[in-house]
């Protein structure tokens, strides 16, 4: 199953009591796939892994695969900084029938290159023929992927590709010159969407297609359909609220745009807390300036 076009980084919704909001959870879903999106990613950054229980994280996915009743494909975030924790979660996504699974460059403990690919490669030989994405974000795990390295792993047979959370432009024509077309290449910044598409990348996992799916799928839609104006249109449309929901640690700032559309309690596990007043008034001017919320 090759992922590409806009795929929402699901968010994971609490009740009052943080539990996991179910109901939201599944109206979300509902949502996303009925405004177009090509695809879900669950337990990523955006639906607060990190403080997900085990046992939570587990439901959540397999809830998500669910629900989406094969109507797009699943990635399931089942990242981490244990090796044996990844494939407990890559296993267990396999059982519950995810398309693939993205995993994170293990964070905080900083392994060198060789503890990398020993960690990605342990992965993939337990889960042999199980898709991979690798997920290159060292804003948040401080060790990037580098190019030798990502060559390297693009040789395992079962990791087909890369989500690119650099913001480096010029990263998808480097892959594709290192590892081949076939390596499929997805933007993790949502600004960075177009450009991605352009520079050979397949599409985009997102955080701000949680809030404007449709208008996310329509950059992809139009962009494959060579309406190259339209896709530029709507990506400058949509820079206002991209920027907005970047102003603070993500998924703070969209959290609190989905509860002022009335799609999830403004609700966050610590040490995640609520933006501030003056973010929250640039989202609110965004929601406003794409019609989301009245004004």
């Amino acid at each position: 199953m090759i992922f590409k076009g806009s795929i929402p980084a699901v968010i994971t919704p609490f009740t009052k009591n943080l539990e996991v909001d179910f109901d939201s959870l599944a109206k979300h879903i509902e949502f996303l796939i009925s405004e177009g999106s090509h695809g879900l990613v669950s337990c990523g950054t955006t639906g607060e892994s990190p403080t997900l229980s085990h046992e939570e994280h587990k439901e959540v996915t397999n809830f998500i695969i669910k629900r989406s009743k094969n109507r797009v494909p699943i990635m399931a975030g089942c990242g981490s900084n244990s090796t044996a924790e990844t494939i407990d979660l890559v296993e267990h996504a396999k059982k519950s029938k995810a398309n693939a699974t993205l995993l994170v460059t293990p964070y905080y403990n900083k392994p060198s290159d060789d503890g990398l690919y020993k960690h990605f490669s342990a992965v993939a030989k337990k889960c042999n023929d199980f898709p991979i994405y690798l997920y290159d974000i060292p804003g948040r795990s401080v060790k990037k992927i580098s190019s030798d390295l990502l060559i390297k792993l693009s040789k395992i047979p079962n990791i087909i590709g890369v989500k690119d959370a650099t913001s480096d432009l010029a990263a998808p024509m480097n892959v594709i010159q290192n590892c081949g077309k076939k390596f499929i290449q997805l933007s993790g910044e949502d600004a960075t969407f177009l450009a991605f598409l352009i520079n050979g990348g397949v599409g985009c996992i997102s955080v701000t297609a949680n809030v404007a799916p449709s208008l996310c799928a329509q950059i992809y839609n139009s962009w494959i359909n060579r309406q190259i104006e339209e896709s530029m249109r709507l990506n400058q449309l949509l820079f206002i609220l991209n920027k907005a929901l970047f102003l603070e640690t993500s998924p703070c700032p969209v959290k609190y745009a989905l509860s002022k559309l009335k799609r999830c309690k403004n609700i966050l596990r610590l040490p995640l807390t609520t933006v501030t007043k003056s973010t929250m008034f640039e989202i609110d001017k965004a929601l406003r300036k794409l019609n989301l919320l009245k004004k």
